[in-house]
């Protein structure tokens, strides 16, 4: 599914998945859970893709599978031009994963944890002393070399995880929902320090994330759901798929709102978000006044209705919602 014309060559592709399958046998005789189905997909050097799906999409079994620590049921993918089955110590040696949960050890302290996982992955004194130091100034973690990673906050854990991760200077890096649980300052410096990777090291990043709103860092998405990805493209040409315009409302009667306005003619969809109502119709001009007068004659204020460009939240939204319908052939879902 990818949005480029013409097919990449391999000195390009940085990540492929052709057919991807894994599948898990239930607790009960003859249940198959289908956690990855059908995934293709394709990741050029430098890029930072986004992977973006709710709980449970298949995000994290995705990166388990690319990284060669699950055999998938069905389908092939390569990194760096390294099949994960057959050749996964050349993925490991060329790629860093950061899992949700990364092994730091709380009762070392920042460098320890460092000279450790420099250790795992063989690198030699003289290397040690040039990358350990540069990688806490990069990481902002200078001043907290000595203390143990267990005192951490969860911000500055996030970031020893990565430096750790870089230490055997990966070309291509994997995590998985990084930021998730961090505050938002926390979320921001996070997303600075990959920014400043992608830029210095042409260095090439596969993000799974559950925020819509890191989306739009990202230089493409793919968006899952149940396991398959449903729309691939830059952030823009995802938003873009989602069809109608999209008016924003802030109705006295929000519930009451939503159920006059579902089934109008010209509506396509509609979400809630806090105490406001998205309305996707097919004609702004034409539906604004017809809506409004649907709400009025049933006692409904309703103020600041505006035109919006949809954001990755409704576009996510709105593409699962399709999905859905294709698979069930029912009519607008509000």
């Amino acid at each position: 599914m990818s949005t480029y014309a013409g097919r990449p060559n391999h000195s390009e592709i940085a990540v492929e998945a052709q057919g991807l399958c894994k599948h898990f046998r239930g607790r009960r005789r003859g249940l198959e859970i289908k956690a990855v189905t059908d995934l293709d997909l394709t990741v050029r050097r430098g890029e930072t893709f986004g992977l973006l799906g709710a709980d449970g999409a298949g995000k994290t079994t995705t990166l388990r599978l690319l990284n060669g620590l699950l055999v998938p049921s069905k389908g092939r993918a390569r990194v760096a031009n390294y099949n994960v089955v057959s050749d996964s110590r050349s993925v490991h040696r060329c790629a860093g994963y950061m899992p949700q949960q990364f092994a730091l050890y709380g009762d070392m302290s920042v460098a320890e944890n460092l000279a450790f996982f420099a250790e795992m992955y063989g690198l030699t004194a003289t290397q040690c002393a040039e990358r350990i130091p540069r990688l806490m100034r990069f990481a902002h973690l200078e001043e907290f070399r000595e203390r143990l990673a267990a005192k951490l906050s969860g911000g500055m854990k996030k970031k020893l995880a990565l430096a750790c991760m870089l230490v055997h200077e990966p070309e291509i890096v994997f995590l998985d929902e990084p930021t998730l649980g961090v505050d938002p300052v926390s979320r921001r410096e996070f997303w600075s320090l990959l920014s400043e990777l992608r830029a210095e090291r042409d260095l090439t990043i596969f993000v799974c994330t559950p925020y819509m709103d890191e989306a739009e860092r990202c230089t493409r998405v793919g968006l899952l759901h149940h396991g398959q990805l449903i729309a691939c493209g830059r952030p823009d040409e995802v938003k873009a798929m989602v069809p109608g315009n999209l008016l924003e409302m802030r109705p006295s009667k929000l519930y009451r709102a939503r159920d006059v306005l579902r089934g109008q003619e010209g509506v396509l969809e509609l979400q809630t978000f806090g105490d406001r109502l998205h309305v996707f119709v097919d004609d702004v001009g034409k539906r604004t006044p017809q809506l409004a007068q649907a709400l009025a004659s049933q006692g409904i204020s309703c103020e600041a209705v505006r035109r919006i460009e949809p954001r990755m939240e409704e576009a996510f939204v709105s593409l699962v919602r399709s999905q859905a319908q294709r698979h069930e052939g029912t009519g607008v879902v509000g």
